[in-house]
């Protein structure tokens, strides 16, 4: 197995994942995460440490989905709630969807480098190019503003009527 393949091996799943929350949609992320790969092993897997390796493939997951937003000038897309009742747990995932969507573009940026890449607050400096301070102040205001948003977002469809299935499959009538 040469560096490359085994670069792709261990990172392709995290890209992925981190790909498709920003762009918001499966089929651009396997586009990107194929476009990333394809760079990776246009310019070799750079000697460094292993959270440098990281980083660096991160940072080059990062700038073309930046690309990729910025040229369609799109945004990471919500679902939009159009049943009358859904499960729970269901209910949840498009609420915080939409408080992921509602972010500001570094704030979202690394949140999902943190929550769906996994990076520690280091790889996260260096992907971004920022100091690991900002990493963290960034992270805490950013989860602070997810959980005032979601129990606003919650409260708020709680109020319209918005029924929600338990994960049992039944309905929650309060």
């Amino acid at each position: 197995m040469t560096d490359v393949e085994r670069f792709y091996a261990e990172h392709h799943d995290g890209v992925f994942r981190y790909l498709r929350r920003v762009v918001g949609s499966s089929e651009p992320a396997r586009d990107l995460t194929q476009e990333v790969f394809l760079r990776v092993s246009r310019a070799g897997v750079p000697e460094a440490s292993d959270i440098g390796r990281r980083a660096w493939v991160f940072r080059i997951a990062r700038n073309l989905a930046l690309n990729y937003l910025r040229d369609g000038r799109r945004r990471p897309a919500t679902v939009p709630l159009d049943e009358s009742a859904v499960p729970a747990s269901q209910e949840l995932a498009l609420a915080l969807s939409d408080a992921i969507a509602g972010l500001g573009d570094a704030d979202r940026d690394v949140f999902l480098l943190r929550e769906s890449a996994g990076l520690s607050y280091a790889e996260i400096a260096q992907a971004c190019d920022v100091p690991i301070e900002s990493v963290r102040s960034r992270l805490h205001r950013t989860r602070q503003a997810l959980r005032a948003t979601l129990g606003a977002s919650l409260a708020l469809r709680e109020q319209r009527g918005v029924r929600c299935l338990t994960p049992g499959g039944r309905q929650d009538d309060e």
